[in-house]
């Protein structure tokens, strides 16, 4: 292997002849990197999109979403503001840490908070017996998951 004057190994091609994985490394974390940050988006935008329940009332939502909303009408308006706040500051949460690189750690932790709020949303679908609508919930709590997982792990912003 190929050594400068200081005795540290030097990056290019390798003793075997083959380019040296340092190259592949980098592009795979920045493949890993732009996969979370469209995860990220996604999820923010799901979130956003469902935040109507705190301004159109359930009983709009009930007739208009169908069976799929039906849920709305077991809780209160003031727990759907609730819901909605939480989804608002969960969207915030997952983007604007990282972009405004003010405490990025925030971005796994909201991620870690969403999954709890779309585990409480499948538990509630269960409940129900929507078997047919519990599968968007459960993609977006795998969502939730993957971005927690991966700002914690392989692409923290901090390390």
């Amino acid at each position: 292997m190929p050594f400068d004057a200081q005795g540290r190994l030097v990056a290019g091609v390798g003793s075997t002849g083959r380019p040296d994985t340092g190259k592949r490394q980098r592009h795979l974390e920045g493949t890993m990197n732009l996969t979370l940050w469209i995860v990220a988006a996604v999820l923010a935008a799901v979130l956003l999109v469902s935040t109507s329940k705190m301004f159109v009332p359930r009983e709009k939502l009930a007739s208009v979403g169908g069976a799929a909303a039906q849920w709305v009408l077991d809780f209160s308006p003031g727990a759907l503001r609730a819901i909605g706040t939480l989804e608002i500051l969960g969207a915030a949460g997952l983007i604007l840490p990282a972009v405004l690189d003010i405490a990025p750690l925030l971005v796994p932790v909201t991620a870690s908070c969403v999954a709890l709020l779309f585990v409480g949303a499948v538990i509630m679908r269960r409940r129900r017996g929507e078997k047919a609508t519990i599968v968007p919930d459960l993609v977006d709590l795998a969502m939730a998951v993957f971005v927690a997982w991966g700002r914690f792990c392989p692409e923290s912003f901090t390390g």
